[in-house]
């Protein structure tokens, strides 16, 4: 009886709780032995689970109670625990949260959160054991961004339908799902669901709604269809937070990429229970290097070894190694990752024999998506090219014939989609034993310049048709690479035809080779 009419008493929260709450919410964590989704009697409950409201957070008691402070629009979720598995959706959507919202959300464009009335009497959350064998994987896909249901089936057909044999255990979209409009959310989760493997989803900046009025409405669709935008999940060795950085001040138009108060107490109060040995990875849209209160945020995992935050939103494949200058204050650099995007640019360009655009993003890489393997607290990056072979990592630029007399003048350029300032790059010309290093370089990649140079026809008219209706969009200027390589052709080169090999293994030990066979012409 004392329990029930005190709960509170009961569970120790891992920071202090919101001094201002409408009422409190409470519920039970739960084995679902018979898989109903119902917490019966018989079933048992499971201690030691962290549950929050989105700053503060408790951890489940002996009987896998908990209970939390709540606004009236606002929500529940549980962190999945490692070797648990929660209820899925149609959509393979995890079911790991309760929205409440007394009034519903106002009206908007495309429906947000319907009125819940006053809170149930117990809000409870489903489990079952499931083992995470080590290593597993998770696929990553950044900005998916679908304008309509025509892009919804560029995602389908270019990526998804590869991944369907995929022995990845979960997988992320890592915002700008769509491409403002939110009421597509359905279509493009219902074919990404065919992958058939638990799904997270990062809330975008072309992902709210844009009849919201407030910030804390601008997500609403988003949450009907996925859940809190700010959330944790643990696999093996590993915790994920996906975080909303997303803001939408009152005072201007548009957004600023941030983290709020709100959250960087909910990242605090739930690292408080994570042992340091595992592996914190931070998944968020924007790079958290464009992000207003950066600093504190990073400060959280500054006395944590083992970190990493992946990102996308700039359509470009990079590696940052974050040091002092970039906010990070641990004593290694902290490794930020911003992922492939699978629309590449904006879906822009011209179109192959399946009308998909080639969608080259702006620095040379290939449209495609990141499969991380992680192993205990470790990690290895691999990048997938969209409908390309596994071993499709590079781009090596040398003209078809190179005069005789300019061979130390001629350069071999490399785009190697996933290179890093860690990568090694060699070259070899023929099957001799010496290989030529690489230096790295940052310029534009020459092909995406030619493909842009060739697009603005798209912008004409022919007959009353517009033409990016039937090629592609225009794509923009392209970007300077952070993954190019450059080195001059050796010395004493015979006149004939020769192939050259360009070896690169990257910071994970991952090697791949890349070939292209040219002319030497006599003098």
């Amino acid at each position: 009886m004392l329990r029930r009419l005190f709960p509170l008493l009961f569970l120790l929260p891992f920071g202090g709780f919101s001094a201002v709450a409408d009422t409190t919410a409470q519920g039970r964590v739960y084995l679902d032995v018979n898989q109903n989704l119902r917490s019966d009697a018989a079933e048992k409950g499971v201690p030691g689970v962290a549950v929050s409201n989105g700053r503060d957070v408790v951890r489940t008691d002996a009987e896998g109670r908990w209970s939390l402070p709540i606004d009236e629009h606002g929500s529940i979720f549980v962190v999945k625990p490692a070797h648990f598995q929660l209820p899925v959706n149609s959509a393979q959507i995890p079911q790991h949260y309760y929205l409440h919202s007394t009034q519903g959300s106002p009206e908007l464009p495309v429906a947000g959160i319907a009125p819940t009335g006053p809170l149930p009497e117990s809000i409870d959350f489903a489990l079952t054991p499931h083992p995470e064998d080590q290593p597993f994987s998770g696929l990553f896909f950044g900005d998916t961004q679908a304008r309509g249901l025509r892009e919804v089936n560029f995602v389908t057909h270019d990526v998804v339908e590869e991944c369907l044999d995929t022995d990845a255990i979960f997988g992320v979209s890592l915002g700008d799902i769509v491409a403002d409009d939110p009421a597509l959310f359905s279509e493009i989760s219902e074919s990404i669901a065919q992958i058939g493997i638990p799904w997270y989803n990062v809330f975008g900046n072309h992902d709210n709604n844009r009849g919201a009025t407030e910030n804390k409405y601008t997500d609403d669709t988003f949450e009907r269809f996925f859940g809190p935008s700010t959330y944790a999940f643990e696999y093996g060795e590993v915790v994920f937070i996906p975080l909303n950085n997303i803001y939408f001040p009152p005072e201007k138009k548009g957004y600023t990429a941030a983290f709020t108060d709100e959250q960087l107490a909910f990242v605090k109060n739930y690292l408080a229970g994570v042992p340091k040995e595992k592996l914190v990875v931070l998944l968020m849209h924007v790079p958290i290097v464009r992000c207003k209160q950066r600093d504190e945020m990073l400060a959280l995992l500054s006395d944590r070894p083992h970190t990493l935050t992946i990102a996308a939103h700039v359509h470009e494949q990079i590696h940052l190694f974050m040091e002092e200058e970039h906010g990070w204050k641990g004593p290694e650099p902290h490794h930020l990752f911003i992922n492939a995007t699978v629309s590449g640019s904006w879906w822009c360009g011209a179109q192959d024999e399946r009308g998909i655009p080639h969608a080259t993003m702006n620095d040379g890489a290939p449209n495609g998506y990141s499969k991380i393997t992680f192993d205990g607290n470790q990690y290895a990056i691999e990048f997938k090219a969209a409908s390309r072979p596994a071993n499709y990592q590079m781009n090596i630029y040398l003209a078809d014939d190179v005069p005789e007399a300019t061979l130390t003048d001629t350069e071999v350029l490399v785009n190697v989609f996933a290179g890093s300032a860690r990568s090694t790059v060699e070259m070899q010309v023929g099957n001799g034993d010496a290989w030529l290093p690489m230096d790295q370089t940052i310029t534009i990649d020459p092909e995406c310049l030619r493909m842009h140079e060739q697009s603005p026809f798209l912008d004409a008219t022919v007959e009353g048709v517009k033409l990016d209706t039937l090629f592609g969009w225009k794509m923009d200027y392209p970007s300077k690479s952070y993954h190019m390589w450059k080195a001059p052709l050796p010395k004493g080169i015979e006149p004939g035809t020769h192939t050259l090999t360009v070896r690169t293994t990257d910071m994970f030990g991952q090697t791949y080779t890349g070939k292209r066979i040219f002319r030497v012409r006599a003098k």
